[in-house]
């Protein structure tokens, strides 16, 4: 394991490559919101171009990107399609966690050829666990889960569970063919991610194949895998959200100058004006904030510490901010991009992908108030595990 933050040579090239991409993404979005799931060549093509390799550890032959490197990353996929973005975001941070915390033999097998794309791809929910019965060498597992993001495209499933008696969370890869899909993803928003359901009951997988959902002590790749997993989240969202709201406002700017000087425009209005700049400048705002929230956290990983209580607040604070303040991007999009914004087309889409993806846990009202016990001083002995600020004693 290396104890300093990988900053990869491959960033640049990654974004050319999405860039590269960009245009036929967009032209499958319409066909993948039909199929509830990424096209097959769109997946393909992503896979191909290394956005799950970017977040696998650089000793088993990833690219282990820097957290900005990450949210720079995610961002531009998004950019061109929030579900591809959210798709890959979630395989991405699944996949990695899991290469980076198994263990050498289970890891080695899993990632034995991640250069040539040889390698597990991992799905599913890591937040409401099933449950796990100890038995001679692993554990009897069962649980219903949602929201497998890109569960298509996986050959693993990735799950929390809580191991019966101990009431230890751990996290588990098995071969999807030991659970149920149930194909029950009819949503508004992010319609393309197939974030379907799954379940399974009594199968035996073993101990060498889970690890537990607190660790900061990765077995393979650097400094990036001990901020842990609920803060490797934190990372890809951030991203999405970023790209979801710049290309809102950025359909919003093309709208606009198909009507300047129409009969009565409402983009010509004063008013219009002024919230575009406040639009501009909330999201330049976020934007800045976050890279720099990050970038602090990133000297403290090379440094060889752990992150601590103040800095794993703010990284989820950054999380909530950006995604709230994209959120009211897409309000000023919808508000002035008049009846466009209910038609089909690009606004439509990214305004409904971005409602869904504000209900994700990780941005919601629990882990706001949570930040706020901690900065205001209300819980000053308060530590995290996962979103929840417990006391020290805990």
């Amino acid at each position: 394991m290396a104890t300093q933050l990988n900053v990869s040579d491959e960033f640049p090239v990654l974004l050319e490559r999405i860039d590269a991409l960009g245009a036929s993404i967009e032209a499958t979005a319409d066909q993948a919101e039909k199929l509830a799931t990424l096209t097959d060549e769109t997946a393909q093509a992503l896979l191909s171009a290394g956005l799950v390799r970017a977040g696998l550890p650089k000793s088993l032959g990833g690219h282990e990107f820097s957290p900005r490197q990450v949210i720079r990353t995610i961002e531009r996929l998004s950019y061109y399609d929030a579900s591809a973005g959210w798709t890959m975001m979630a395989l991405q941070g699944a996949t990695g966690a899991t290469a980076a915390y198994l263990g050498d033999e289970v890891a080695g097998a899993l990632f034995a050829d991640v250069a040539n794309g040889k390698h597990a791809v991992l799905a599913g929910q890591g937040s409401r666990p099933g449950r796990a019965v100890p038995v001679d060498g692993g554990y009897l597992v069962s649980g219903n889960w949602q929201f497998a993001s890109g569960i298509a495209l996986a050959t693993h499933i990735y799950s929390a569970i809580v191991v019966k008696g101990t009431r230890e969370m751990r996290m588990l890869a098995m071969p999807k063919e030991e659970v149920t899909l149930v194909d029950n993803w009819d949503v508004l928003g992010l319609r393309a991610t197939g974030s379907i359901d799954y379940h399974c009951t009594d199968v035996f997988v073993p101990e060498t194949h889970t690890y537990p959902a607190a660790i900061t002590d990765p077995v393979s790749g650097g400094a990036l895998y001990r901020i842990g997993q609920a803060n490797m989240t934190t990372v890809v969202h951030t991203g999405w959200a970023l790209g979801v709201g710049r290309r809102l406002l950025d359909e919003l700017k093309r709208y606009a100058a198909t009507r300047f000087g129409t009969r009565g425009a409402i983009v010509d209005t004063a008013q219009f004006h002024a919230e575009y700049a406040t639009a501009e400048a909330r999201l330049r705002a976020a934007r800045a904030w976050a890279l720099d929230v990050w970038q602090d956290n990133e000297a403290t990983l090379d440094s060889g510490r752990l992150l601590d209580t103040e800095q794993e607040t703010l990284v989820r604070l950054v999380l909530n901010h950006t995604t709230r303040t994209a959120h009211e991007v897409g309000q000023t999009v919808h508000r002035w991009a008049a009846t466009t914004a209910i038609r089909r087309g690009p606004i439509d889409r990214f305004l409904r992908d971005l409602a869904t993806g504000t209900q994700h846990i990780t941005s919601g009202p629990i882990a706001l108030q949570n930040c706020g016990k901690w900065l205001s001083g209300a819980q000053p002995g308060g530590h995290w595990e996962f979103l929840d600020l417990v006391d020290a004693d805990r």
